[in-house]
Parts: structure tokens; sequence; C-alpha cells
């Protein structure tokens, strides 16, 4: 063992330091204590206000019934497999278009204009129409062109999402290439790098580092989008839900396809949340403000 290891296994905390650390347990224990009561409280005044409304019996039978929740989640689980499957397909669309789009915006010089204009003018258009019309326009515009050819629903709603998050996505990719230093740049080109080399080794990972719980959240908006494809046809969970409804005059299918679309977000909602922590934490090392 080193001298310094020696010294080290040797030390004892000071009296001080020992009440400090009692100090922080109390405090943290007695933040515990009121957490959990105050959330208990809570809970019984919003319970006890819901439960004992005039009309939370009709309530309770038109949105929550347990029987027809179990009947139906069988086909809300089959159509949400088409959303899940969706998702994916659209995600990677996203991930390239969105990347092709923010390299197009952040090019220099005149010779990129037209480049430059073609992806503002994309961003501008998609970011600024409803999903809602985009699915619209895509899943009935586009088949209109051609009557005489059968396009998937799916494929058609799948295009739509990944036309209006793409948008969403290359203009937070183009804010995160924008916060990297221009040292960093320079600094490449330096070297010897090409622009194309700056970008795609030195750049864009960097920006991608500092946007990731805002792409994160783009993810788990679009992960609740999917569920607009329904109004194309497409038998997802909300279309199915639909049907069930229209068979037991019942909305509780759509509590239970909203239910499905929270615990397809959960994992990702909570994963932002720490990742975002976790960012927080590592700019504050050093010193909080």
């Amino acid at each position: 063992m080193t001298t310094d290891g020696a010294a080290l296994a040797a030390w004892q905390p000071s009296e001080l330091e020992l009440e400090r650390r009692e100090f922080r347990r109390r405090a943290s224990g007695r933040s515990v204590v009121v957490a959990l009561v105050s959330t208990v409280l809570f809970a019984a005044v919003a319970g006890t206000l819901v439960l004992t409304s005039p009309g939370w019996d009709s309530v309770q039978q038109a949105f929550f019934n347990p029987d027809i929740a179990w009947r139906s989640l069988p086909k809300v689980l089959n159509g949400l497999w088409l959303n899940i499957r969706v998702l994916f397909f659209a995600s990677i669309a996203v991930a390239i278009v969105g990347t092709l789009l923010a390299v197009m915006r952040s090019l220099r010089g005149p010779v990129f204009f037209p480049l430059r204009a073609i992806a503002t003018a994309y961003t501008d258009l998609f970011r600024g129409l409803p999903v809602l019309i985009v699915l619209y326009l895509v899943g009935f515009g586009v088949p209109a062109l051609n009557p005489s050819q059968r396009y998937p629903v799916a494929l058609l709603g799948t295009i739509g999402i990944a036309l209006c998050y793409s948008a969403y996505v290359a203009e937070v990719l183009r804010a995160g290439m924008e916060a990297v230093h221009p040292s960093q740049r320079v600094a490449a080109r330096s070297l010897g790098l090409s622009h194309a080399q700056t970008l795609r080794l030195v750049v864009i990972p960097q920006g991608l580092r500092k946007v990731v719980p805002a792409l994160m959240n783009d993810f788990v908006s679009m992960q609740k989008d999917v569920g607009l494809i329904s109004v194309l046809g497409a038998v997802d969970a909300i279309r199915a839900a639909q049907i069930v409804q229209a068979q037991t005059y019942n909305f509780t299918p759509y509590v239970v396809a909203g239910l499905l679309f929270v615990a397809l977000s959960f994992p990702m909602i909570r994963l932002t949340d720490h990742i975002s922590a976790r960012m927080a934490r590592r700019e504050q090392i050093g010193g909080t403000v």
C-alpha cells in the first residue's frame, strides 16, 4: 500500500463533517415524508371529488367499463402492432431526411443557395402544416393522381408522418450544428479535413450530442401522432377502438388505446428525462449557478 493509500485509509471524518452528513440525511428523509404525504392527500382529494360527483356512474360506465376493456384489448393490441411498424419505418425515414435537410441548410457559399432555399421551404411548409392535413393530402391526394393504382394506407400514413417530423428534426439538428463553436470547424479544416469530412466527423457528432433531449422529445411526439393514420382507414389501435366503440356504444376502447400509447411512450419519456438530467449535471460540473 502506498503512503497516500495508508493516509486515506487512516482518515476519519471530523465532528463537523459528521454533523453535516447527519443534517443532510435528516433533510432528505424529511423531504421524502413531505412528498409522500402531499401526494397521498392530493390523490385522496382528487379521487373524492371525482367519485362523489353526480355523473360519475355514467362516466364510469361509458369510459371505464372493465368488461368492455378486457374484450376490446386483443383487437386494440393487434392494431397497435401496425402503429409500431409505422413508427419504426417513419423513424428511419425521419433520421435520413432530417439529417440531409439540416446539412443542406448549413451549406455555405452562393452556389448552394438553391439547396438552402429548397430545404428552407420544406421545413417552413411542413412545420406550419398540421399533421392531420398532411395525412389527408398524402393519403387521399396521392392516390387520386392515379386511380388505377392502389397504395397501402399504412405506407401513405408513414410517408405523411415522415414528411412532417423530418422538418422538425431537421431544425433541431441544424440548431445543434450551429451551436458547435466555430473554432472546431477551423481546427478541423486546419488539420486538412474537407468540408464534408468536417461536417461528418466533427460538427454533426458534437451537434447531435447537444440536442439529444430535444430529438427524443420529437420521437415521443411522433409515437403519439402515428395514431392519426386511422383517418386514412388503416386499422391501427385507434381505428380498432373505433370499430369496437361502434359495436358496443361505449368509449372504453378509446381509453384502452390511449393507455397502450402511454405505455409505449413511457420508457422513452423516462429515458429523455434521465438524459436531460445527466447532461444538466455534466454542465454544472465545476460550480452551480
